[in-house]
């Protein structure tokens, strides 16, 4: 059988001489059964070659400032995918502990010569895959199922910023933007008996802090993700162009914690947008007929949002190892900061202040509350929010530090790409140009409590969220 998906969505990390046994695809950055690129790339490995497939999941004691809140969104959602894979025949395994330790022991416990996972950029994943490479006897396949182009294949250097990485996404879309083939029932059984997950085990296992608990305005799964996505598509979704960026009206998607986790491919939510906009791709993404990036309808906003910023911040993490420290800013930015070090500050606060929202400024404790209390913070509020970070810091370094915690430690859709170029856009002028020069910031773009004024109600986004 030939495969189903697009050759270049497809790295091979180890290849060794084919041998008869299984497949195994290792998930991780993308979790869930329908249109999971990674997914649909084992299977057709398992029926070419008449192999047993089964999906793995590594649940790590502890992973980046991630706290009850994300790990409870993770095994809830993993409940559902164990479920609907037992219906394609594909048996599920949760593996308790390091990747690098339980990913080789079990492909020599099951006999597994083809390993297939999927992409993440972010460092901590690259190693412990590199780890796991270097111990195991199969070939080893990377696939990217979250971006709609390979990080890759869009380009192979650190892009600029959206300018320069957007015309090579447009002109691939037409390629990869394609409708998924279905995941069939697997047709060779798997040749070990499999029991059912011990969540309780899975649940006992971790070393996370619980004081970050669960939300309740977002239910997770796969399900649930579609869900969201229709209700979005059909409710808000033509208002989103003018509304996306006022905190004050619920005119964003809603669906970062899904696209983050997986539940839902970004790929998907961009076929829907392009079936109700009804508007062909290349039209959509066409600037000369449809001006700039911005006002140019609900589903050029969205599809700029969701494709070429998505690919951007990927390409970033991806490119630039250093994406969670000053080290990665772009040199005008290194050096500006350089020459504002010691710039009195108005204020300072410690860590713990702004973790408790105790600043002077009601409108950044309003923001910081609304990411403690429900684990999402406004797009448009993030951009503040890390921006005074940095001028209530001694250090460009410190700020990183501070932003980075308390995002990662609350922010469901921490631990992701896009929290971390979106601070360093805020903080280091990733992305971004030199702007007019100003104590402390340099030339790092600058925002006030008064341009928010001028852009939104700011006392009635204070007032919603101090009553959370």
């Amino acid at each position: 059988m030939a495969s189903p998906i697009n050759p270049n969505r497809v790295r091979t990390i180890k290849e060794v001489p084919h041998q008869d046994g299984t497949v195994v695809y290792w998930m991780g950055r993308d979790m869930r059964t329908e249109d999971n690129w990674a997914l649909l790339f084992a299977q057709s490995l398992g029926m070419k070659y008449t192999m047993p497939l089964a999906v793995v999941f590594v649940l790590m004691p502890e992973f980046l400032e991630a706290t009850e809140r994300a790990y409870r969104f993770i095994l809830n959602g993993l409940e559902e995918t164990e479920r609907a894979l037992a219906k394609k025949g594909i048996p599920f395994y949760l593996l308790l502990g390091r990747p690098e330790r339980e990913i080789p022991k079990f492909t020599a416990q099951h006999g597994v010569t083809k390993l297939v996972t999927d992409f993440n950029p972010l460092n901590i994943v690259r190693t412990y895959k590199s780890e796991v490479a270097a111990k195991i006897t199969a070939s080893f396949y990377e696939v990217d199922a979250h971006n709609i182009i390979p990080a890759w294949t869009v380009t192979n250097k650190q892009e600029f910023g959206a300018y320069t990485i957007r015309p090579k996404v447009h002109r691939l879309l037409p390629e990869y933007l394609e409708e998924f083939p279905p995941l069939r029932k697997h047709p060779y059984e798997w040749p070990a008996p499999v029991t059912p997950t011990d969540w309780h085990k899975a649940d006992r296992s971790l070393k996370i802090d619980r004081s970050v608990t669960e939300v309740d305005w977002i239910v997770p799964g796969e399900t649930a993700a579609q869900k969201a996505m229709s209700s979005f598509l059909k409710e808000r979704f033509s208002a989103y162009d003018s509304d996306r960026n006022d905190p004050t009206l619920n005119g964003q998607s809603g669906l970062s914690p899904f696209l983050h986790f997986g539940h839902l491919a970004p790929q998907r939510l961009a076929l829907d947008v392009l079936a109700i906009s009804g508007r062909p791709i290349h039209e959509i993404v066409d600037k000369e007929k449809n001006g700039s990036a911005e006002n140019r309808g609900s589903d050029a906003s969205l599809l700029e949002e969701l494709i070429v910023r998505r690919e951007l911040a990927d390409n970033f993490t991806y490119y630039n190892t250093d994406y969670d420290n000053v080290n990665g800013f772009p040199n005008w930015a290194k050096l500006t900061i350089a020459e504002h070090r010691d710039d009195k500050r108005e204020y300072l606060y410690s860590l713990e202040q702004f973790d408790h929202a105790a600043t002077h400024d009601p409108l950044w404790n309003a923001a910081q509350r609304q990411m403690v209390v429900t684990g999402k913070m406004h797009g448009y509020m993030r951009m503040y929010w890390a921006k005074k970070i940095l001028e209530w810091t001694a250090s460009a370094e410190e700020a990183m530090a501070v932003a980075i915690r308390l995002n990662d430690r609350y922010e469901l859709d921490g631990r992701d790409p896009n929290g971390y170029t979106g601070i360093a856009w805020s903080i280091g002028g990733v992305h971004d140009r030199a702007w007019f020069e100003r104590p402390v910031f340099g030339k790092i773009r600058y925002m006030n409590y008064n341009g928010c004024k001028s852009k939104f109600k700011v006392d009635e986004y204070i007032r919603r969220m101090n009553a959370l």
